[in-house]
């Protein structure tokens, strides 16, 4: 039989959570989970704590609480830099529950924000306030134990981040794979870029080999002609029904140069 409990805080939902137990959060994983019949869990865990969907700049860094949906981060105006990347999760009503905590757990062919979070170097805060960088949050997801507070991330630059949801026209939808860069420039070049492709990997990965070919040069189509001939180098795509593992590598470089050099989304 399935139970829900419901926690006035977070820290008192994460001491209950066992195995045979499920977080929900806006519902659009657990809830599918339950009407799919999963059998991997018997307890439904909630928290009534308004307080997890709080947008906020704290120390120079953005706070996004874990329960903040796809249409809070649309709404705010601290998180306007992530608003396009919030308004290509699924349709209003989806925006309206999915969270951003939950999207961290989602995987493909969702997932898209946390690419996001992921090219922005973004900082996890778990129930017990640790922290931990999102990169290792990601390779270790999977035996996580506690749960997800808010995430922070700096606030860029201009039009240092930009985003690309590659799908299908026809049926749209789901994306086939996402990218997410950060482009921070010193005297007109690029430094310290950080590029993030989503669906190249059991979790989004970043392209460091990329990211290092990008270090120091022009943002133009000469500039970045090595790091797009290094762009999968280091991720795992995979053969499934939306795309073929050969043809995500085909078209990432193809995507990417669009992305880095503003080219219109489709």
């Amino acid at each position: 039989m399935l139970t829900v409990e419901t926690f006035d805080t977070l820290v008192q939902a994460a001491s209950a959570m066992t195995p045979q137990s499920r977080y929900l959060g806006g519902g659009t994983l657990v809830m599918r989970g339950v009407n799919y019949g999963d059998q991997s869990f018997q307890r439904i865990v909630r928290v009534k704590d308004r307080s997890l969907r709080e947008i906020r700049s704290e120390g120079g860094r953005i706070v996004i609480g874990a329960g903040a949906t796809m249409a809070n981060v649309m709404a705010a105006s601290e998180t306007a830099f992530l608003a396009n990347v919030a308004r290509q999760v699924g349709g209003p009503a989806v925006r309206n529950m999915a969270t951003v905590g939950g999207n961290l757990f989602a995987e493909h062919p969702y997932g898209d924000f946390t690419t996001a979070l992921l090219a922005l170097d973004a900082t996890v805060r778990l129930s017990d306030g640790s922290e931990q960088p999102i990169e290792s949050f990601l390779s270790s997801r999977s035996s996580m134990r506690g749960l997800v507070a808010s995430v922070s991330v700096p606030r860029p630059m201009g039009d240092e981040f930009r985003f690309r949801k590659v799908s299908r026209v026809k049926p749209k939808g789901v994306s086939v794979m996402s990218i997410a860069v950060w482009l921070p420039r010193q005297g007109g070049r690029i430094s310290q870029a950080r590029i993030a492709f989503g669906a190249m990997g059991a979790t989004p990965l970043r392209a460091k080999s990329a990211e290092q070919a990008l270090d120091g040069v022009n943002l133009d189509a000469q500039g970045i002609e090595r790091a797009l001939s290094v762009a999968t180098t280091g991720l795992n795509p995979t053969d499934d029904s939306l795309a073929s593992a050969w043809y995500r590598n085909e078209v990432a470089p193809v995507h990417l140069r669009r992305v880095l050099l503003g080219e219109e989304s489709r």
